[in-house]
């Protein structure tokens, strides 16, 4: 089972929403397209037969197989958890067990509360209880992490894990480049240019250490250590300067770098592998890619499962980046830990 975007095209009038690409997400793989809150509308609407693309087309089995996880869905409210899922169970004419699907989400302790009782966390977790009721072959997944307890987060990411296992497809649609990393196997950017396929991948040892070689063989590279440094941003046709003990976390997105500071966002004309040589001295970390942290800053380290994590930092709005497998055993030595 798959889903396929063939030469889809959508345009609004003469404006390119985006341009034709081929995208094949198959059974039991967890795919992200990264876009813009527009984007991302117009490819739900389509997928629901609600709008149409300009050209090209979308293939799957049967629309009756399709599932939709939206960031904004009405529940009903005045229903228990149990009385909610079983009205639903009977609806789908499910044979699903009501029982592990509920124990899968970890709402059985909940099962008799009313949903306007539950937290947002948990109201969530009830919405995808209900997708998993369906039993469906593809499911559409909206921003599914966005503003949820970290346990809950744990519980989605088991939910996508045992999706994969019974080889369901599976796309998530987000504007977030840290739900992609989390969750997904495969990440593409979808903008007005485009597709591109986003690399999550780290470069295998043996060709750091061949790297390490041929530096050696040359000429050996000497990093002085940086004193005092500020890092540089344009704000409204001002300069700006940062200490970098400001900065919280700096994110690469789309070939251009973000500073992190205080819950704002400012561009940066330096690469992050520049940033990541001026920034070294003063406690910053490489944890992803797309991602440097300061590691003064980070409060927790998560571990999603096996191969994901992410660094939760100490601000305002508890911040979260990735931090890739190479970079995890990185951290736990700089940390002195097994």
């Amino acid at each position: 089972m798959s889903l396929k975007f063939i030469q889809a095209e959508k345009q609004v009038y003469d404006s390119i929403v985006f341009p034709a690409f081929d995208l094949t997400i198959a059974g039991g793989e967890v795919t992200a397209i990264c876009s813009n809150v527009n984007i991302r509308e117009q490819l739900i609407e389509i997928i629901l037969g609600r709008n149409l693309l300009s050209n090209g087309e979308i293939q799957y089995a049967d629309e009756k197989k399709l599932a939709f996880f939206f960031l904004h869905e009405g529940l009903h409210e005045r229903l228990t958890v149990q009385e909610f899922l079983k009205f639903y169970h009977q609806l789908y004419q499910s044979k699903q067990s009501i029982e592990e699907i509920t124990r899968l989400v970890q709402l059985d302790s909940k099962k008799n509360k009313k949903i306007k009782d539950l937290t947002y966390s948990e109201k969530k977790r009830a919405q995808l209880a209900y997708i998993l009721i369906q039993n469906a072959e593809t499911y559409i997944m909206e921003e599914p992490d966005q503003n949820l307890d970290v346990e809950s987060k744990r519980i989605f990411i088991a939910v996508f894990n045992e999706l994969r296992k019974l080889n369901k497809t599976v796309l998530v649609l987000t504007s977030h480049l840290e739900t992609a990393v989390t969750v997904a196997d495969k990440i593409v950017r979808l903008d007005d240019k485009g597709l591109q396929i986003v690399q999550t991948e780290e470069e295998h040892p043996e060709e750091l250490q061949n790297e390490n070689v041929i530096e050696s063989e040359t000429e050996e590279k000497i990093v002085q250590p940086i004193r005092f440094e500020k890092i540089p941003t344009k704000v409204n046709e001002k300069i700006v300067l940062f200490d970098p003990p400001e900065i919280d976390y700096i994110e690469s997105t789309e070939g251009q770098t973000f500073l992190h500071i205080k819950g704002e966002s400012f561009p940066c004309t330096f690469t992050l592998n520049e940033l990541e040589e001026r920034l070294y001295p003063f406690g910053f970390f490489r944890c992803h890619r797309s991602y440097i942290v300061n590691l003064q800053k980070v409060r927790e380290v998560i571990t999603w499962t096996r191969n994901s994590y992410s660094l939760v930092l100490d601000d305002a709005l508890k911040s979260s980046v990735p931090l890739s497998k190479t970079k995890m055993a990185d951290l736990k030595g700089m940390l002195g830990l097994k």
